[in-house]
């Protein structure tokens, strides 16, 4: 199985050289975002001539802060919540212990981290990092399930919490419990949500001593004009979110009934992908990508298929048809 699949989504231009057709030919079902992406982009007017003004980055910190139900001062917008797990993991160090099977990163971002099953999470008292929603089962724990693993944290170690995929269901985040006084900090993430991912913005929410120790590794301009605005206009277009938050579970269980139809049971509890488990998950991919479909399979799980979301009832009925 080819790497640049097993790696991440979104493999695209690499599916096409190696199965052909063009990108109008495909459905890209292999990253997890939101195939409705917000709409408002095209009536923004960006000033691509100057610098970001240090009151965009205020305003759009402040936007996310609102939609996250917290204090703005514990925001920190970095280009991506990729740079914002890395940059985290290098202020904090020391030992940890990365939930797996998870988001590669999350093995990445401290150098000491060991792997831990969710079901001994538990056990360790040292800096655990998890996703929650988890990529790529879409398991969830509850904010009391998250509290007591708080609660279990070692002095000086921390809990961090990738909510890359909250936005969904913002009563399972965490963000509200952080503060100077927790050893919490929170990941979240623009583009799956807003299914614009090219625009490569992400926030850090943590306690303000990291915040600041952030800002020092970020320098200047941590985000480009066009992030500032299009992130800004859209975490306050609050009726587009809460439609959103509606459509998106419909359209999962859609494709959870037509994979029952075709003999596949969906795992997952976030709307923007499901999980399912085959013996022939590599065969599947396979067929699919010859269908121009393309899905997100594990090489260290060859037995698992992940898929996003149809964009509309098109793509799912040729979905259906390729399934066989």
């Amino acid at each position: 199985m080819n790497g640049d699949w097993t790696w991440h989504g979104g493999a695209l231009a690499a599916a096409q050289r190696h199965f052909g057709g063009d990108a109008r030919d495909w459905i890209d079902l292999s990253t997890g975002i939101n195939p409705d992406p917000w709409p408002g982009v095209a009536s923004l007017a960006i000033d691509w001539q100057r610098l970001p003004e240090a009151g965009a980055l205020t305003a759009l910190e402040t936007a996310a802060a609102t939609s996250f139900g917290i204090d703005p001062a514990y925001v920190c917008a970095v280009p991506g919540s990729e740079i914002g797990l890395r940059l985290t993991g290098r202020l904090i160090g020391g030992a940890a212990h990365h939930v797996v099977p998870a988001y590669r990163t999350h093995g990445a971002m401290i150098a000491a981290s060991t792997p831990v099953g969710a079901d001994d999470m538990m056990q360790h008292g040292d800096t655990l990092i998890l996703a929650n929603p988890n990529n790529p089962d879409g398991r969830c724990l509850t904010p009391d399930m998250l509290a007591a693993l708080l609660d279990r944290r070692d002095a000086g170690s921390w809990l961090l919490v990738d909510e890359a995929f909250a936005d969904g269901d913002p009563a399972a985040s965490v963000a509200p419990l952080v503060g100077d006084g927790a050893r919490l900090i929170v990941f979240r993430s623009f583009g799956k949500f807003f299914g614009l991912a090219g625009v490569r913005l992400g926030f850090v929410i943590a306690p303000r001593d990291i915040v600041a120790g952030l800002r020092d590794l970020l320098g200047a301009w941590p985000v480009s004009a066009a992030a500032a605005a299009i992130g800004t206009a859209a975490y306050r277009d609050t009726g587009w979110i809460a439609a959103t938050r509606a459509a998106l579970p419909r359209r999962a269980a859609a494709l959870d009934a037509m994979l029952a139809r075709r003999g596949y049971t969906a795992t997952g509890a976030c709307p923007l992908f499901r999980l399912i488990e085959t013996e022939g998950a590599g065969a599947l991919f396979e067929r699919l990508a010859h269908a121009r479909i393309l899905t997100r399979p594990f090489a260290e799980r060859p037995d698992w298929l992940r898929l996003g979301l149809p964009a509309d009832a098109d793509a799912l009925a040729r979905l259906e048809a390729a399934l066989g």
